[in-house]
């Protein structure tokens, strides 16, 4: 869903930093005087990540709209792509300027550094009370939430139905042998199409880890919940991935190609089968695409086929705000989680809600979705929750580049699994 560069400082480090730039351009974001306000008003701020082409101005609207309807209140949101948000709220959080609301992916790094304040503590009763308790628990640490689920997505296989039956794939693959088998055909029988679409980029390396990793037995941890990076499930797996692009039947740069990219190959017929969100036939019809698209569960190595469930988050920093600001950020998180507006923010993007109402309402409207609801509730997760996520996040696709340049998987990820649990 998304583009992040992770940390590779701590908050904590950040904090002691003179900033000098070099992460993004600093901006008002989370800039007010002493009082909090402006013009009589209170003011709020918020960062927000530039989830696809109507974002911004679905928050413009957003904007407009809650200003009207609080008067008193003086919003200000910014966008910001995946790409640079992450430095980005870096930058202003060196300067003193964090943002009152940041919507993002990870949140334990600011947790760790005691940046946040706990969900509790801003979101009213009512609306805690619409959230799927499964996705709050992602987001929970020592017992306590320290963020809010915003959306969802389920990642699952996309395949060209047409292209399987021209190459004779008679079989959609379930295993890797079997997937191994069905490239095999697609390259001979079309040159021109990539079978298998891999994204081990800096956009979402760490979903293409979790992709093969997840589906051979292995995981980011263990039970206890201890790093497990260089285990022998994960090795297997990510030498498996290298396997298919060696062999040429994946496209042709996946150290470069996003997920956008493999997205607009698979609208156009140029690649037959990949790993997407279920926000991919939104997107493909957007681009004005046509695809007779089947959707699969991803091949797995281990005979249960594991999905992936990816989700993101609000949270509050902790800026010492006065009774009337933290009412001010209640009544934000009231109005955009209303019923209506929040089916509205969701189906946009063709994202899944985080909450029971807005599930209940967009199931109501399309079986489809329906079906991607029940599927969100039994997916794997990230693990997110704990503090070490980014710099993990980051270790596991500079593993995967490294091994699309010929170094040795075993290697890379005894030394990521060093330096995350020496």
């Amino acid at each position: 869903m998304k583009k992040f560069i992770a940390l590779s400082l701590s908050m904590a480090t950040v904090l002691s930093l003179v900033a000098c730039g070099g992460g993004g351009s600093t901006g008002d974001a989370g800039s007010k005087d002493e009082s909090g306000e402006s013009g009589g008003k209170t003011e709020i701020s918020v960062v927000a990540a530039q989830y696809g082409q109507n974002t911004a101005e679905w928050w413009k609207g957003f904007e407009a709209d809650f200003e009207k309807d609080n008067p008193d209140i003086d919003l200000s949101v910014e966008v910001i792509s995946w790409n640079d948000i992450s430095s980005k709220v870096t930058t202003l959080i060196s300067n003193n300027q964090a943002p009152d609301i940041l919507n993002i992916d990870v949140f334990a790094d600011y947790q760790a550094d005691d940046l946040l304040l706990p969900a509790k503590d801003y979101v009213s009763e009512e609306t805690y009370g619409k959230m799927y308790e499964a996705f709050l628990e992602q987001s929970e640490i020592d017992g306590t939430v320290w963020a809010i689920p915003d959306l969802a997505s389920v990642r699952t296989m996309f395949y060209n139905k047409k292209i399987l039956k021209d190459a004779g794939v008679e079989k959609v693959p379930e295993t890797w042998d079997e997937l191994t088998e069905a490239c095999k055909k697609i390259k001979e029988k079309f040159p021109d199409v990539y079978p298998w679409g891999i994204d081990m980029t800096t956009d979402e390396g760490q979903a293409a880890f979790s992709y093969y990793v997840w589906n051979n037995g292995g995981d980011f941890t263990d039970a206890d919940g201890n790093w497990t990076l260089n285990s022998p499930e994960n090795v297997e797996a990510i030498e498996y991935a290298i396997g298919l692009v060696k062999s040429e039947y994946t496209n042709t740069d996946p150290a470069n190609d996003t997920r956008y990219d493999l997205q607009d190959n698979f609208g156009t017929g140029k690649i037959a089968m990949l790993i997407a969100p279920n926000s991919l036939p939104t997107y493909i019809a957007e681009n004005g695409n046509e695809v007779d698209y089947g959707i699969a569960p991803i091949p797995s190595n281990t005979g249960t086929s594991v999905a992936q469930g990816v989700m993101d988050r609000f949270m509050c920093f902790d800026n010492d705000y006065s009774d009337e600001e933290l009412a001010a950020i209640t009544t934000f998180f009231d109005y955009f989680y209303e019923d209506e507006r929040y089916a509205e923010w969701v189906d946009m993007e063709g994202f899944l809600p985080a909450t029971t109402t807005g599930g209940e309402a967009l199931a109501a409207e399309d079986e489809a979705m329906a079906e991607w609801i029940e599927i969100v509730g039994s997916c794997k997760f990230y693990p997110t929750a704990k503090a070490e996520w980014a710099d993990v996040k980051q270790g596991v696709i500079d593993v995967e580049q490294n091994a699309l340049l010929g170094e040795s998987v075993q290697e890379q990820l005894d030394n990521l699994q060093s330096e995350i649990a020496p």
